[in-house]
Parts: structure tokens; C-alpha cells; sequence
């Protein structure tokens, strides 16, 4: 089977998931962490593509992103993986592939989604017992949101400002929001919908999007469902 388009559509948020190939470490040291900010910086203005939130993870890589034209995201990941590749591959002594394939993704309601898909990219290294809170971990977008330093990658969405009006109780009010962490059903949904590519939202929001696209925007009733991958989702 012809595998499925990627939903990629101009002014919606997207959620984004790339992995190392067979769960290897995407990231050694502290240069290849910062090597990879650094491409996503740059590449993301040069493709208008806004990130909100990101975290980089051993093995893999999470994204909150708004591209302002239809190429401008996949563009921008494939200019950052070929780049990063490069450059891991030659400090590493290594050869050869380092994905594991396409990245996946998916686009969200971002009025029901978005501030959940932030906090439950925060609380990664927390789950995955790097770190007991989501401030000591440097490889988030996290610090960026509680005040605790300026991200030059980061490109905060309406929804946060809308948190509050100051920027001392818009930060309290983030970090209460993740402090209070989201349900595992909330955290399931959101991988899954990236690994399977289907648009997670309501009802209005998924027709609304379906008439923006020929591509279809949510899995059909009939026939074999479609198995979803499993993914590590420290």
C-alpha cells in the first residue's frame, strides 16, 4: 500500500516526531544538542515556519510548529536532517542513516490541543526519569515559557500570550498548567495522531480542515484499520 500523504496545511499547528533510526541516540553530547538548535533556528526563519515548543530527547526529537505556506515545513526538516547528518556523522566517525525514515506528523486543534502538546513535550524528560522537573532540563523549550531564559528558536503561539497579560502571571500560569501534567489518554492521543498522521481535533475542526485538502484528515470506517507504530515517548 502507497503509504499516506503527510497533512501539512499553512496556519494550523503541527506536531512533529522524528526518531533515530532503530531508537539510537540522535544526540551524544552537548555540541550535537546545540548543533541541532541551531539548524532549527536558522532553518525555521528561512522556510516561515513558527515554532512554539520543541524537546530533544536521546533518541529522538518532538516539535510544535506553524509553517506559513504549505512547503515551508518540510522543507525545513529536510535542510535540518540533511545538515545535521552531515556534521553528527563526521564528528562521530560514522557512515550511513540516522533517521528512521520521514518524520511523522500531524496537525491539531490548537484551541484544544495546543497548550496539552506543550506541557506533554515538558514533561518528556520527566517521564522518562532524566530529570525531576521539566526546569532542569536544558533541552526544552520549557525555560523559554517560565521566564527562566530567552529561546531564540522559540515563537510563542496567541494561545500562550492569552494565558494572562503580564508576562510574570502569564509565566506562573504556564508552569502551573504543566505542573498539573495532562492525562495519559491526552498523551496517547497526541502520539498517536503524529505516528498515524491523522488531524486530532473536534468535529468542526476536522471538516473544517477536510475542506482544505484533498488528502483525507481522519482514518475512514471501512476496511483494515491502519496499525499504528510503536513509539518510545520519553
Amino acid at each position: 500500500m502507497a503509504r499516506l500523504p503527510r497533512l501539512t496545511l499553512p496556519g494550523t499547528v503541527h506536531h512533529v516526531i522524528q526518531r533515530g533510526n532503530n531508537r539510537q541516540p540522535i544526540f551524544v553530547d552537548t555540541v550535537d544538542y546545540e548543533a541541532m538548535l541551531g539548524l532549527l533556528a536558522e532553518q525555521s526563519r528561512r522556510h516561515a515556519v513558527a515554532v512554539h515548543a520543541y524537546v530533544l530527547m536521546d533518541n529522538h526529537l518532538h516539535l510544535l510548529a506553524t509553517p506559513q505556506t504549505a512547503e515551508g515545513l518540510p522543507q525545513m526538516m529536510q535542510a535540518v536532517g540533511r545538515s545535521y547528518v552531515r556534521g553528527f556523522n563526521l564528528r562521530h566517525g560514522r557512515s550511513g542513516t540516522l533517521w528512521e525514515g520521514r518524520y511523522r506528523s500531524t496537525v491539531l486543534q490548537a484551541e484544544r490541543y495546543l497548550l496539552q502538546a506543550m506541557a506533554y513535550l515538558d514533561l518528556n524528560p520527566v517521564r522518562a526519569g532524566r530529570v525531576a522537573q521539566p526546569a532542569d532540563y536544558p533541552w526544552s523549550s520549557y525555560a523559554q515559557c517560565v521566564g527562566l531564559r530567552v529561546d531564540k528558536l522559540i515563537t510563542p503561539h496567541a494561545l500562550y500570550w492569552a494565558l494572562d497579560n503580564t508576562p510574570f502571571a502569564r509565566e506562573a500560569a504556564y508552569s502551573a498548567l504543566v505542573q498539573a501534567g495532562i492525562s495519559g489518554a491526552e498523551q496517547q492521543a497526541l502520539t498517536d495522531a503524529a505516528l498515524s498522521g491523522w488531524a486530532l481535533g473536534d468535529a468542526d475542526f476536522l471538516a473544517q480542515l477536510q475542506q482544505r485538502t484533498e488528502r483525507r484528515v481522519t482514518k475512514g470506517r471501512a476496511g483494515r484499520p491502519s496499525r499504528i507504530p510503536e513509539v518510545q515517548t520519553e
